[in-house]
């Protein structure tokens, strides 16, 4: 059975995965309700499931779809705690978009 790829995104890879499944990790700026603002490179809107329990200034990756207004609708979030590198993540981003062929597999 083969799975869905979630391309590792941060906020600058946004309108580029409208409708899309993506993985991103960022740090919790704000919790309200069911929503939730999480900086990854920039600002992003996360739209929590009932399993979703972040914590404030953890770092959380967040599995969800992005929407229309760039927002994510979560599907997973996972707490990663405090001890993150935000300059080696965003790394890693940039690096998988780089170079593609490494990552994800071709749809040729």
């Amino acid at each position: 059975m083969a799975t869905e790829a979630t391309p590792r995104i941060n906020a600058h890879y946004l309108e580029n995965f409208m409708n899309q499944t993506v993985r991103i990790l960022g740090k919790v700026v704000s919790l309200r309700g069911e929503t939730a603002t999480i900086d990854a490179n920039g600002a992003i809107t996360v739209h929590l499931n009932r399993d979703s329990h972040l914590a404030l200034n953890n770092a959380v990756e967040v599995v969800g779809k992005v929407q229309q207004d760039l927002s994510i609708r979560v599907f997973q979030a996972t707490d990663f705690g405090t001890g993150i590198d935000f300059k080696a993540v965003d790394a890693v981003v940039d690096a998988t978009h780089r170079y593609k062929e490494i990552f994800y597999e071709s749809n040729d």
